[in-house]
């Protein structure tokens, strides 16, 4: 009796391992699907298009994908947890995401050991019955593994990756590529005719109209520049797809109601372990948008957007990864919280404002953020909210606005830090900063040239009181770290 109990035992214990323990093989145009049984998991295929319903809640459904298709893709329907093993996988889509996600629960997606694993979309157009981009997922999402994977969006309004939640990278080596164009453009005539002023980062002054130092504050979440309509409240409102671009104007035939970012999420971005390149090519493509915050608490990020390098409507924090973010046509790093448009009518950020949620906070790592397009446009950009600088290494490029309003203060420069305004950036050519005695502090080369930068650099080697020296190839400056935060000109 005791035998036939523990054969019992055994049998369903096997069926439940078999019904969580699913392989989708890509061959060409077809897929196979093996280990799938009982009425807990459905699964459809057409030929290289597979479905996947798991009504489980309790048991988190394990699926490994491998082969190489080039017009295939994966729907997983989860009511509980779930995790895709990626195991030698090239599946290209050629409409709509090749890795849909409608996920109840947090999903992880885990790139094998030692394996090598790419994934294309090629197309977005029916967005009505596709997502536009190559992983997209309603609920959380969690990066891991050993292996590679790579994210290539080449389709117009296709994003690389897409969530309503929170995305984690851990361990991974990911890369996500996009070099599509915004999608959607349709006519808009509200509005008198012509333009109507920009009121973001853009100056005024290219509607026709003198701007004021440093342009105008930004509102919400994204700069008003490139989402039309402010989003009062840091967040846009969700009409069941993107925002339209509206150009900076009111009238006319713009725009677009998907644009090719790189890594996007509604809630926070977090990077702990790994390696993390993105790419994107189309202007208005942020490179990392995390709308609810953005944390890089390890490993290496490098950043290369024609928009914002990295892009929240929360707080961005640097926690310990060397962090490289760079903007051709922005800021390099932009922080936009919620009541950092309201504290310019009591003050800049200089005031210290409780009020104000913090924009940046950096702990350490190391942090490059670069912009190259020259005034207004930051390195880091946080408007009129707080900036704070705890520790790490800091070297960030732009054409700047002078003093405020992206600077930290006396009191939220927590490490010795100093703006440097006016220094000329050469292309590959070193810039260092040197001590009394003549020994390299930092030295760092950066890809680009810009004639006068506003340059805010901090280190955990500076001591306040102590004299520095700035160097470049054609520059060199003499300074003294007075203060927790120091200008020098």
């Amino acid at each position: 009796m005791k035998k036939q109990l523990l054969w019992a035992v055994v049998l369903i214990m096997s069926a439940v391992c078999h019904a969580e323990d699913i392989t989708v093989s890509y061959k060409g145009a077809t897929a196979k699907v093996t280990g799938q049984s009982g009425d807990s998991v459905k699964v459809t295929v057409d030929g290289a298009k597979v479905c996947i319903k798991s009504l489980y809640k309790s048991h988190k459904l394990t699926l490994r994908l491998t082969g190489k298709s080039s017009d295939g893709q994966l729907v997983l329907i989860t009511a509980g947890k779930a995790k895709v093993k990626l195991d030698g996988l090239t599946l290209t889509s050629q409409e709509g995401a090749p890795l849909w996600l409608k996920n109840k629960k947090k999903v992880e997606i885990v790139a094998v050991k030692d394996t090598w694993n790419t994934l294309t979309v090629t197309a977005c157009n029916d967005t009505a019955n596709h997502k536009g981009a190559v992983i997209w997922a309603k609920d959380k999402v969690l990066f891991s593994g050993k292996g590679v994977l790579n994210v290539i969006a080449t389709g117009d309004g296709c994003r690389g990756i897409k969530t309503k939640k929170d995305i984690t990278v851990e361990e991974l080596t990911l890369n996500a590529t996009t070099s599509g164009n915004h999608l959607g453009e349709k006519p808009f005539s509200f509005g008198p005719p012509g333009e109507f002023p920009l009121f973001g980062n853009d100056s005024i002054r290219r509607d026709g109209f003198p701007a004021p130092p440093g342009g105008f504050p930004q509102f919400g979440g994204d700069s008003i520049k490139r989402e039309g309509m402010p989003p009062f409240g840091g967040e846009k409102p969700d009409f069941g797809g993107e925002m339209p671009d509206f150009g900076g104007g009111f009238a006319g035939k713009h725009k677009y109601y998907a644009s090719a970012k790189g890594i996007a999420s509604k809630g926070r971005i977090i990077v702990n372990s790994g390696s993390v390149t993105v790419r994107t090519a189309t202007a208005g493509a942020e490179g990392i948008e995390g709308k609810q915050g953005v944390a890089f608490n390890g490993g290496r990020v490098d950043i290369l957007s024609p928009d914002d390098a990295v892009n929240s409507g929360g707080t961005i924090e640097f926690n310990g990864a060397d962090v490289t973010a760079r903007s051709t046509g922005n800021d390099a790093v932009d922080a936009n919280p919620k009541t950092g448009f309201f504290t310019p009518f009591g003050g800049n950020n200089n005031t210290d404002s409780q009020e104000a949620d913090t924009a940046i906070v950096i702990r350490g790592g190391t942090v490059y953020a670069w912009s190259q397009v020259g005034s207004p446009e930051e390195g880091l950009d946080c408007d009129f909210s707080p900036i704070v600088i705890e520790g790490g290494t800091v070297f960030s490029v732009g054409g700047g606005m002078g003093e405020m309003p992206s600077v930290p203060t006396n009191n939220t420069a927590k490490q010795p830090t100093v703006l440097l305004i006016g220094i000329g950036i050469e292309k590959d050519e070193a810039v260092s900063i040197l001590d009394a005695d003549g020994k390299t502090v930092h030295s760092v080369t950066v890809p680009f040239s810009l004639r006068r930068s506003a340059s805010l650099v901090s280190s955990s080697a500076f001591k306040l009181g102590s004299t520095y020296t700035v160097k470049t190839k054609d520059y060199e400056k003499t300074f003294t770290l007075s203060e927790p935060f120091t200008v020098v000109r």
